[in-house]
């Protein structure tokens, strides 16, 4: 059992969409964390996640979300108030992870305490890497991951040898 999931979801292939998957490389590869975190790289796996939700008590999302707001603007959500409606509904996630934990409910399965941080994408378009709304906004959404982490009593080092966000998009694309 983890105490702390980080689980980045979306697609690399749909540009914006794909911010949580590099949010999680970024975390992985700039950061360690006390104790141990568990740092997940989703794509869009949904009901595949299902053994993951399972063996975590706290659970942290990070995703594009479609809401009308300012592209770039920041939302901690807790996810029980978006059951029902799915991150990023429709798109590449079909079955998304707010679906795969609607299906442990329905299986009496102990629920994860579980947020969602998103980002309000700019554009889901064929390509890999990210806009530059959303290359202006990654530090303050690492930010806000990061603060979220420690409000949960986890310890954040940073790693003395950094890797930029630019790196992390380039190692998807070799």
């Amino acid at each position: 059992m983890h105490k702390l999931t980080i689980l980045g979801i979306g697609n690399i292939l749909q540009f914006d969409d794909g911010i949580g998957i590099y949010a999680t490389a970024f975390l992985k590869k700039n950061y360690d964390f006390t104790p141990s975190i568990h740092v997940k790289e989703g794509g869009v796996a949904g009901m595949a996640l299902l053994d993951t939700l399972e063996q975590t008590h706290s659970l942290i999302i990070l995703d594009s979300i479609q809401i009308d707001d300012a592209v770039g603007s920041i939302y901690v959500i807790p996810a029980y108030e978006l059951r029902g409606y799915g991150i990023n509904s429709g798109g590449a996630h079909e079955v998304g992870v707010l679906e795969a934990l609607d299906m442990l409910e329905l299986q009496g399965k102990k629920l994860p305490n579980a947020t969602v941080i998103g980002i309000i994408p700019q554009e889901i378009d064929l390509q890999i890497g990210l806009s530059n709304p959303l290359q202006e906004h990654f530090n303050a959404f690492i930010k806000t991951v990061l603060e979220n982490i420690e409000k949960l009593g986890f310890k954040i080092e940073r790693k003395s040898t950094q890797v930029s966000l630019r790196e992390i998009i380039n190692s998807f694309q070799d």
